[in-house]
């Protein structure tokens, strides 16, 4: 499959994106889709001519990270839901809508489920639970959807420390 490089253009309209969201500035590395929605951040040490130039070579399923996906609402407004991996490489950065979990929240959220809690706000927030960052959710006015996929979700509370 192949891939698209973000230009930088692109890449700032993301940033502008994350800016908005979360407080997020700077994308560390190379911006890559293969769809218009998923986004993929490679951090390697080839170049974006290395990375055409072997992807034209050699079949290559995925270049990177999952990093974010694109999500568009009713209103045509774009936003950006950042991956668990995403959290964790912009956790420095991420100053706006983190939503800080108690341990009872936090195996809950690592087990897939939704919470039940009002959170006053419409948006995608960031999963805090002590120093780690556990995803994006998307926050509605009964509930914190949870987006963890289903291979990726904790079996046992006692997991959670």
């Amino acid at each position: 499959m192949r891939f698209h490089i973000l230009k930088q253009s692109e890449k700032e309209q993301i940033e502008n994106l994350l800016k908005r969201q979360f407080g997020i500035t700077k994308i560390p590395g190379i911006l890559l889709t293969q769809t218009s929605e998923k986004i993929f951040l490679f951090q390697g040490e080839f170049n974006e001519k290395q990375i055409k130039k072997l992807s034209e070579t050699a079949l290559i399923e995925k270049i990177g990270i999952y990093f974010a996906k694109i999500i568009e609402d009713k209103q045509k407004e774009k936003h950006i839901r950042l991956s668990i991996e995403a959290t964790q490489v912009l956790k420095n950065q991420i100053t706006k809508n983190i939503f800080e979990l108690n341990k009872e929240q936090a195996e809950k959220w690592m087990m897939g489920q939704e919470l039940y809690i009002k959170t006053g706000k419409k948006c995608f927030l960031i999963m805090k639970y002590k120093d780690d960052f556990l995803g994006t959710g998307k926050a509605s006015e009964e509930k914190i959807g949870n987006y963890i996929p289903k291979t990726r979700r904790l079996k046992s509370k006692s997991l959670v420390k």
